[in-house]
């Protein structure tokens, strides 16, 4: 009799674990389904290649992926539909998740007339392999400008203008090259301010650009105008001193009176 007992005592303690069993493992598949489906994921675009300074985004610039709902990942794009047909205002990595605050809307005109700040301004300027700093300029690189005249016959100089964006080297806005290249023209974004005291400078002699390490960002809050050029100096005109006045005689013929200059 005992050992009917503690058989079924056995049995039955056999049913109640696997019946515990099979009710974890039903329940833990429950709530990885309940899982998947309320958290699928978020999409995500990011760059599939490297992308230059400039380039009109495509289809094959990027891809998407899926992070966990939640990821905060900044002001970034959910579909490839939203990228295309804007315009890289910085370089972009491989890899790098694509944020809004990069890119520029491609409106009417050129490439390059997108890419320029709406307070903001690009002037031209004509340059060789020395005022070009031997080639070495880039679009995205910044420069400062040294201006040269003479005054009085004395060669000045000043640097006018600080931490200037290049927008374009030529017809080229892109930094798909890092070899040297000398260039014929230089185009630069600035203020309509910054501007005037650019095409000012140029009109009273030369300009120099300066090369700026990237990480350098001050920049003074107005540049400073160059001052105007002294008047000339006036020359004092030597006047001949007044000549002595000629002593004068005076002859007495009877009742006539003639009076006149001596000669010496």
């Amino acid at each position: 009799m005992m050992k009917r007992r503690g058989a079924l005592m056995v049995m039955l303690s056999l049913v109640f674990g696997a019946a515990a069993a099979w009710s974890a493992k039903n329940w833990v598949e429950q709530r990885t389904r309940a899982s998947n489906v309320t958290d699928a994921g978020a999409s995500v675009v990011v760059a599939a290649m490297e992308v230059p300074y400039g380039t009109v985004m495509e289809g094959r610039h990027v891809k998407v992926i899926t992070v966990p709902t939640g990821t905060s990942l900044g002001n970034h794009f959910g579909s490839v539909k939203e990228v295309e047909g804007l315009i890289a205002s910085q370089k972009i990595l491989n890899g790098e998740v694509l944020l809004k605050e990069r890119f520029t809307k491609s409106g009417a005109g050129s490439t390059l007339a997108a890419l320029i700040k709406p307070d903001m301004r690009a002037v031209s300027v004509r340059v060789d392999d020395v005022v070009g700093v031997a080639g070495f300029l880039l679009p995205g690189n910044r420069v400062d400008i040294v201006a040269a005249r003479k005054v009085n016959d004395r060669a000045t100089t000043e640097t006018i203008l600080m931490n200037i964006h290049v927008l374009a080297v030529d017809q080229t806005s892109t930094q798909d090259k890092s070899e040297p290249v000398v260039v014929r023209a230089v185009t630069l974004e600035m203020t309509p301010k910054e501007a005037e005291i650019l095409v000012r400078a140029r009109e009273e002699g030369r300009i120099q650009l300066t090369l700026r390490n990237p990480t350098d960002e001050f920049r003074p809050q107005l540049a400073a105008t160059p001052e105007p050029p002294p008047p000339p100096a006036v020359k004092p005109v030597r006047r001949a001193p007044p000549r002595p006045a000629a002593p004068s005689v005076t002859i007495i013929r009877g009742t006539l009176v003639d009076s006149g200059e001596t000669s010496t």
